[in-house]
């Protein structure tokens, strides 16, 4: 059963949000996509948003980009947390997106990450869900780990050899 629900406001989102779950994919947890739009399906939305605790749901992960009203919306209609992630538009570079997500009324709060930061998004829901589980806190940890080793092993290697060389073979 699904515990992370990924929306997006449109397919032309997924190349961002394909990242999200893919992070969740690395750490084994069970995810949904699909898409709704706040603007377009309306009903689809408010019955999304309204069942997704019901049917076993812990955290939603909404981009969207332009008027990105998925994640505020959504804030709205559940008790769940709700991880918002703008999409880069051509218009203002997903400053829209970010401002649209971001900033939201008192009482409804959406935790939202970097302009494209679906990748983040899914890091943070295992976070989130990692509270009660043990299992997956150590995932985290180790995730942790070879993030530290990864850039200890590029600061070794542009030590040994320097910024030209480095630049000229960057792994």
């Amino acid at each position: 059963m699904p515990k992370v629900s990924i929306l997006m406001g449109s397919d032309s989102d997924l190349p961002i949000m394909a990242e999200c779950a893919k992070i969740l994919e690395e750490f084994e947890i069970d995810y949904e996509l699909t898409l709704v739009s706040a603007h377009r399906t309306p009903d689809r939305m408010f019955e999304y948003a309204k069942t997704a605790a019901s049917r076993g749901i812990k955290v939603i992960i909404a981009g969207a980009g332009g008027a990105a009203h998925v994640a505020g919306v959504t804030a709205a209609l559940t008790p769940l947390p709700v991880i918002g992630v703008p999409i880069m538009t051509a218009a203002m570079g997903g400053l829209d997106s970010l401002y649209s997500t971001v900033q939201m009324p008192s009482g409804i709060p959406v935790a939202t990450v970097a302009i494209n930061g679906a990748k983040n998004a899914g890091i943070l829901a295992a976070k989130i869900l990692a509270v009660s589980d043990p299992e997956l806190t150590e995932k985290l940890v180790a995730y942790q780990e070879s993030l530290n080793k990864s850039v200890k092993k590029k600061a070794e290697r542009l030590e040994g050899i320097g910024f030209r060389e480095y630049l000229s073979n960057a792994e």
